[in-house]
């Protein structure tokens, strides 16, 4: 029998761990009794705390030479990051990173134009930014990353040395894991979601079957102790996992494949896959993508099948 991993590549061609410090010395202490219900810090390890309020996590790394940003939701969230920010020090942001360009977590870089001069992301979502900027005319609202990179990005704040990583395309073409490595952190953006169907975004270029590649290389590349965060879960609080609970998309895409191959030769149409309720074999996901899901799958294996 051809084991599930060879007929993936074959038909392809090819959480909660989160370490929440309540101490009165938490970076957000002070202010956590001040915050609306809308938004929600929590700390990690070395100087890493999580936002949360519309749109993909943000992750905020303090140092004694400053703040690094990683993803801005919207303008609105921004503002509220900022002024949390300002309430704790008069440090400057010295760095913002973006692990992808979609809206949810590139539209409020516009609030640190003016506060921030480095904007990092992956050449590729450069592109993607621009593109969907251009598209629907909102180019007046970026702030576009003022530096980009091809495999790796690295760089120093304090004592956290910050290095991008790029396995190749997945949720879109120009996403990047990035890891504060003293405080061995990684902030995974939409590479990974809780118990969510992911978006798979195949107009910016996403793969599905290199996605579980990606998601192998993450795996194999940091350790045991790493700490993932992630875009989005429906708890605001379950947005921390360890390598292990990485496993749970790898089976999701794995078995995608799978099922749709098999409705592929079944004869079905990409209408008729797109009316399918579950995916066989998967239980506890969520979210409003599984259409999308089975209509990226079902036109990436066609389109493959049309090449060989």
């Amino acid at each position: 029998m051809i084991k599930r991993r060879q007929f993936i590549q074959g038909s392809a061609n090819t959480l909660l761990f989160s370490m929440l410090l309540g101490s009165k010395n938490s970076l957000f202490a002070q202010s956590a009794s001040m915050q609306g219900p809308a938004f929600t810090w929590k700390e990690l390890r070395g100087g890493i705390s999580l936002f949360s309020e519309r749109g993909g996590t943000i992750a905020v790394l303090k140092t004694k030479d400053g703040y690094a940003v990683v993803d801005t939701q919207f303008p609105d969230q921004s503002q509220h990051v900022i002024d949390e920010l300002k309430k704790q020090s008069d440090q400057k942001i010295q760095l913002l990173m973006n692990t992808h360009h979609h809206g949810d977590h590139t539209s409020g870089n516009i609030a640190f134009k003016g506060l921030v001069n480095r904007v990092v992301a992956h050449e590729n979502s450069l592109k993607n930014q621009i593109a969907a900027a251009t598209k629907a005319k909102t180019e007046e609202k970026q702030y576009y990353p003022t530096e980009t990179f091809k495999d790796t990005w690295t760089t120093k704040i304090g004592k956290e040395r910050i290095r991008a990583h790029y396995f190749g395309p997945a949720h879109t073409d120009g996403d990047v894991a990035i890891h504060f490595e003293h405080a061995n952190v990684v902030h995974l953006g939409d590479l990974f979601g809780n118990k969510r169907y992911p978006i798979i975004d195949r107009s910016a270029g996403a793969s599905v079957a290199n996605w579980i590649h990606v998601n192998d290389k993450i795996q194999k590349h940091f350790d045991k102790d790493t700490i993932f965060t992630y875009g989005h879960a429906f708890n605001p609080t379950e947005i921390t996992c360890k390598k292990e609970d990485l496993m749970a998309l790898t089976d999701y895409l794995e078995k995608l494949i799978i099922h749709v191959s098999s409705e592929i030769k079944s004869g079905k149409t990409k209408e008729e896959v797109m009316k399918l309720t579950a995916v066989n074999g998967v239980q506890g996901m969520n979210g409003d993508f599984l259409k999308n899901n089975f209509q990226m799958a079902y036109e990436e294996l066609t389109e493959k099948n049309t090449k060989q």
